[in-house]
């Protein structure tokens, strides 16, 4: 069964997109832990993060970085955040979250709830950026 992240990919569930190349593709988390709080994929379905190839963790991370680096010119923050738990979806993942202290990347803590023209306004500031 396809892991909810694939059919993302795939075009069968929306998401608030910053950013896409052949092999990854970047989104909006729909429970932030900060405004700006995004997940960077790999297209190819890898539970495991430590499975992917190591080109594919290579490039992850240098699609990463361009991508924290839009994240901070429109979220005010100190640094980018980068988690990588998987444990939560079984597709390999990383969090890209806006910090301004050590607290703000707790994962066992509240969740924002943003409306949907506040996700879609991130999405396209972050993605324009």
């Amino acid at each position: 069964m396809a892991s909810i992240f694939s059919r993302i990919i795939a075009g069968e569930i929306p998401c608030y997109k910053i950013a896409e190349n052949d092999e990854f593709i970047a989104f909006l988390d729909i429970t932030p832990l900060a405004e700006g709080h995004t997940l960077v994929v790999p297209k190819r379905e890898v539970d495991y993060y430590f499975d992917l190839t190591e080109e594919e963790l290579c490039g992850i991370q240098i699609f990463a970085k361009a991508v924290a680096a839009k994240i901070k010119r429109v979220v005010p923050c100190k640094r980018i955040g980068v988690a990588i738990i998987g444990l939560e979806v079984p597709h390999a993942h990383v969090h890209l979250v806006p910090l301004n202290t050590m607290r703000d990347i707790h994962f066992g803590g509240e969740r924002l709830q943003l409306t949907a023209e506040r996700m879609q306004e991130l999405a396209v500031q972050i993605a324009n950026a």
